[in-house]
């Protein structure tokens, strides 16, 4: 199944951008009267067919449509600080895409060693994975901003912080139920430190634990990720 992402897309003819018709027509080789498929982020899925093959604009005729295609009953916001190793944020974002999240807030508190990311590459890697995982949503990723800026906006839903340090906490499966929309928040590598925390536990965030071991931060992520995923099956 080949799937191309295509935000703009209008009408019953589209044509794919440059980079998108050369990786159908120089990389897959595909050709005229080939069955593609075409997602737009926002939840449409779209069965089209190739009526012209040009390597800079090639075209195709849209079959069928499915809107919402592969919605999921609940909301669940991402507040995580990026690595300093930008890789491993990378990699975060491709699983987070795959598992399912629909937007994710980076932030900097007072142990971040990374305040500046480059968001038109995060979101290259986030297309690609959302291609990969054939979801027709792409997950927001909203600019960088300061930790008390994240916790003192308005949220939809239940919100967590996750941390390493001795508290009265509860697990993650036992803070979210089916349905609920939730905003977690995951510390950078050195964690958030206890300042932070009183001041979200004031801002009405709730102390979570994801499990005995003490995790990186994009693994944390991956966990928080999965597991409100499997609370939703």
């Amino acid at each position: 199944m080949h799937i191309f992402y295509t935000p703009d897309i209008s009408g019953s003819e589209f044509i794919l951008n440059e980079e998108e018709s050369k990786h159908c027509t120089r990389v897959l080789r595909l050709k005229i009267h080939d069955i593609v498929y075409l997602v737009d982020g926002v939840g449409g899925f779209y069965s089209a067919r190739i009526i012209d093959d040009n390597p800079k604009r090639c075209k195709v005729v849209v079959y069928h449509t499915e809107n919402e295609f592969g919605k999921r009953n609940y909301i669940l916001t991402m507040g995580i600080a990026p690595t300093k190793n930008i890789e491993r944020f990378e990699w975060y974002l491709e699983k987070a895409t795959e598992i399912g999240v629909d937007r994710i807030i980076p932030f900097f508190s007072q142990q971040s060693e990374r305040k500046i990311i480059k968001a038109e590459r995060l979101n290259k890697i986030i297309e690609s994975a959302m291609k990969q995982s054939k979801s027709a949503y792409h997950p927001v990723l909203e600019d960088i901003i300061s930790f008390n800026e994240l916790i003192s906006r308005n949220y939809e839903g239940i919100k967590l912080i996750a941390h390493c340090m001795e508290s009265e906490k509860i697990l993650l499966k036992n803070a979210v139920h089916k349905n609920n929309n939730s905003i977690i928040l995951i510390g950078p590598e050195g964690d958030f430190n206890t300042d932070e925390i009183r001041k979200a536990k004031l801002k009405g965030f709730t102390e979570i634990s994801l499990g005995n071991n003490r995790l990186r931060t994009e693994t944390a992520g991956i966990v928080a990720c999965h597991t409100i995923s499997l609370i939703n099956q």
